[in-house]
């Protein structure tokens, strides 16, 4: 027999009954019955349940066994008494009666606690990460994300991909977020980066004619954590092709997630239709360039209602250049405690509140009620409601000024009302495609030109393009969103140096300080470089979703805290005298 197990903790039925067996695996729980002990012995595969009275051999050790003892029993399968099947385990009918045991691993006083479903704080969870993860919540997570990744690399190489690797240590570049830098010991007093996206290298090999690029890639990031980001590393899937546009991208990348979402999404839906929205529209009808689209809300312009109004604020508002006034429909929510609420979350939000009418009957027809609607007058009040479609008992709230200022609050309003009134729809993922990113943005203190997106995007109309207004410059740059995240982004590249020199060049960057940040690419791009694009999906974030998870730690292997802090391997740590040394460095203490 095998010097631990004969089969796992899930293998045994009632087909095995009469077999002497060996299982090894950890103590899940203990049930003392007065001279005969229970114990449910779980490994990574299930739970079996174990026995043993006085007369077996093996009693008196077990009595000394706890939880998360890691032990090894040999024993004989037993039928389970009729009225104590289990049917939720594969190994409900059956017994094994131990004749042997031997301790693998003794455990001490537990810090938290495996069987149950006890609250523990993060912190707690994260230092003892080897614990949590024997969970079974966290097991079915890390097998989920396993197979997701799987999924994906059958389905990349069925479509003729392949996967290569690219560098971990690289130069600094920036795209969006800080570097992690890593000294040099051989070139004193320089820097390599770990990579934030393997950007820079998959478009090189396209220049080098490797045509299907993907890669499970690995990626790092200086950024402030959020509850969907990971503040150091993530993994992304990540893909390029040359002679590719916009569509074939979609085309690709696709299947691919319908059929990840199809096979792991569960009971449920996935749409199969994926609205393609500029990044204008969706902004204005969402708050978002990550839209949730299960809620139906769509938030209308409706200044012409107010401009020269009876309501001051607004009326004031819509006289300075730029200004507007969006309203967030919100049907069934026609009830002045529903509209106090809203106006509560708006408070929260660090605004003096939001604007609100709701349609009510009196028994004499229908009328508009609110502080609002006795500002504008019936007429006005109307011809809103009429805009956006409402009935007796809706309602619609209004924010106005500039749309950069207040989109993102109006977007998390939408949010909240759509769950509130149970509007979103959580029996499906719905899919769409953001375009149509502008590539710059004006500061409006100092009035400079900046990136407002991708630097490296194609900008549609190209040359021809950049020679009109910036501001109307948009790029082959997407992303996708789904249920209010975003899961990918990507982008048709700019391979022609000219038409790179120009972008930067309008943003203020001169053609040397282009070659000298970039220049392994632009010395590419003058060596036949095609057409190219591709895009990275998520997988953290993807599995984040599948396992409907609303944190993105549930469904990372070890993740960081909140503070980007591995309290487990007490990473970062402090650095010897030694290691400065080698690496010419010193450290200055803070003040």
């Amino acid at each position: 027999m095998h010097a631990y197990r004969s089969h796992t903790c899930a293998d045994l039925n009632k087909s095995n009954i009469g077999d002497t067996v060996r299982l090894s695996g950890w103590v899940h729980r203990v049930r003392d019955h007065g001279g005969i002990l229970f114990i449910d012995l779980r490994d990574h595969y299930g739970i079996t349940q174990v026995l043993a009275d006085e007369d077996s051999p093996a009693f008196k050790a077990l009595e000394n066994v706890r939880s998360e003892w890691c032990i090894r029993i040999d024993g004989e399968v037993k039928a389970r008494d009729a009225s104590l099947i289990n049917d939720k385990i594969p190994t409900g009918e059956i017994e094994i009666f131990i004749r042997d045991m031997e301790v693998l691993g003794a455990a001490d006083e537990l810090p938290l606690m495996v069987f149950g479903d006890q609250e523990y704080p993060e912190e707690t969870r994260l230092k003892y990460r080897f614990l949590d993860l024997r969970r079974e919540k966290l097991q079915n997570n890390m097998k989920l994300r396993s197979d997701v990744v799987t999924s994906m690399r059958k389905r990349m190489w069925d479509m003729d991909f392949r996967e290569y690797q690219t560098p971990i240590i690289t130069a600094s570049s920036p795209e969006g977020a800080r570097d992690f830098l890593v000294p040099s010991r051989l070139h004193p007093g320089k820097f390599y980066a770990l990579p934030q996206a393997p950007q820079q290298f998959k478009q090189l090999m396209m220049v080098a004619g490797f045509d299907k690029y993907f890669q499970i890639a690995p990626c790092f990031r200086d950024e402030d954590p959020r509850a969907d980001r990971s503040p150091t590393d993530f993994y992304q899937l990540d893909l390029e092709m040359s002679f590719a546009t916009q569509q074939d991208v979609f085309d690709t990348i696709q299947p691919v997630l319908k059929g990840v979402f199809e096979e792991f999404g569960g009971d449920r839906s996935v749409d199969q239709d994926w609205p393609l929205i500029s990044y204008a529209d969706s902004a204005l009808w969402y708050g978002s360039d990550k839209p949730d689209l299960r809620n139906p809300i769509k938030m209308q312009i409706v200044s012409e209602h107010f401009a020269g109004g009876g309501f001051g604020i607004f009326a004031k508002l819509l006289e300075q250049e730029g200004t507007e006034i969006r309203a967030i429909p919100a049907p069934k929510g026609g009830s002045r405690k529903f509209c106090d609420r809203m106006n509560k979350f708006a408070q929260g939000e660090g605004l003096p509140g939001m604007g609100y009418i709701f349609w009510r009957d009196l028994g004499e027809g229908l009328e508009a009620a609110g502080p609002l609607a006795k500002n504008i007058g019936p007429e006005r009040s109307e011809a809103i409601r009429q805009q956006l479609g409402l009935e007796l008992g809706d309602a619609a709230f209004f924010l106005g000024g500039k749309p950069k200022a207040f989109e993102s609050v109006a977007g998390r309003a939408r949010d909240t009302i759509g769950k509130e009134l149970k509007l979103t729809d959580e029996t499906r993922f719905a899919f769409a495609w953001i375009v149509d990113f502008p590539i710059f943005q004006r500061d409006e203190e100092t009035g400079k030109l900046d990136f407002d997106h991708n630097p490296f995007s194609m900008p549609q109309g190209g040359m021809e393009a950049l020679n009109g207004d910036p501001l109307a410059v948009r790029g082959y740059q997407y992303d996708l969103a789904c249920n209010g995240y975003e899961l990918l982004s990507g982008a048709i590249r700019n391979h022609k140096p000219e038409i790179m020199f120009k972008a930067f060049e309008l943003a203020g960057y001169g053609e040397d300080e282009v070659r000298s940040r970039f220049g392994g690419m632009v010395n590419a791009f003058q060596y036949g470089a095609p057409p190219h694009g591709g895009c990275a999906a998520g997988i953290d974030r993807i599995v984040m979703l599948l396992a409907d998870e609303a944190n993105i730690r549930e469904v990372i292997m070890f993740p960081m805290n909140q503070r980007a802090e591995d309290q487990m391997m007490n990473a970062p740590s402090n650095a010897t005298n030694e290691q400065l040394r080698d690496l010419h460095l010193r450290i200055i203490p803070q003040e």
